[in-house]
């Protein structure tokens, strides 16, 4: 599954236990007609992701959903929901890699001079 929208939180990595359990909160804001704020968990390595990403950035997140079942101290059963990350991609529109600016570029030749142009528009 996947989440698009615009980042509202970033949270530092929290380390949990001794065996140094690590999690990292992302908040996104949908764009649609009732936004949502969803918050996503990154945990462990995937914690890094979120490196390189700032308040404000428009992101693509891919998802999975995760349930799980508590049984409290008097034998009832609770469920939990959570959204984990597991990539993350910038969706801002930037300048192509690699590409010479378009001043750079040079039309390509007519090699049909002596045709007319038969084209209905």
């Amino acid at each position: 599954m996947e989440v698009i929208g615009k980042i509202k939180l970033i949270s530092e990595t929290q380390t949990f236990g001794s065996n140094g359990f690590r999690k990292r909160e992302l908040v996104v804001t949908t764009d649609e007609q009732y936004p949502q704020m969803l918050m996503i968990e990154f945990i462990q390595d995937k914690c890094d992701l979120l490196n390189s990403f700032q308040v404000g950035q428009d992101v693509k997140v891919s998802i999975n959903l995760r349930g799980r079942e508590w049984i409290n101290p008097e034998g009832v059963a609770k469920y939990f929901n959570s959204i984990q990350g597991w990539r993350i991609e910038n969706l801002q529109q930037g300048a192509p890699q690699n590409l010479p600016p378009v001043d750079q570029f040079q039309p390509a030749p007519d090699l049909n001079e002596n045709e007319p142009d038969d084209l209905p528009f």
